[in-house]
């Protein structure tokens, strides 16, 4: 019995987890279900732009919409390499 246990309880360890993230992703879709369809185009093209001068990769510029009252910010960041790695 102690083994068919273990079993079980891993699959409710797996099913939990799997339930977590799907709820990450459903909120990071409703997030963007509001956002304008360019902000996927403008986030490569930043990346574009940036990878001429700098060497980053993909994830490290990250385009988001934010509502601040009546208004609507556009938060633009760019996790730039440490000196170590861009001249190394």
């Amino acid at each position: 019995m102690g083994i068919f246990d273990f079993l079980t309880q891993r699959h409710k360890n797996t099913a939990s987890t799997a339930k977590s993230r799907l709820q990450i992703l459903i909120q990071q879709e409703r997030s963007m279900r509001g956002a304008p369809d360019y902000l996927p185009l403008l986030q490569r093209e930043l990346l574009e732009v940036i990878r001429k001068y700098i060497n980053v990769d993909a994830d490290a510029v990250k385009v988001d919409l934010h509502k601040d009252g009546d208004s609507e910010l556009l938060d633009i960041s760019v996790a730039l390499p440490d000196k170590a790695a861009a001249n190394g």
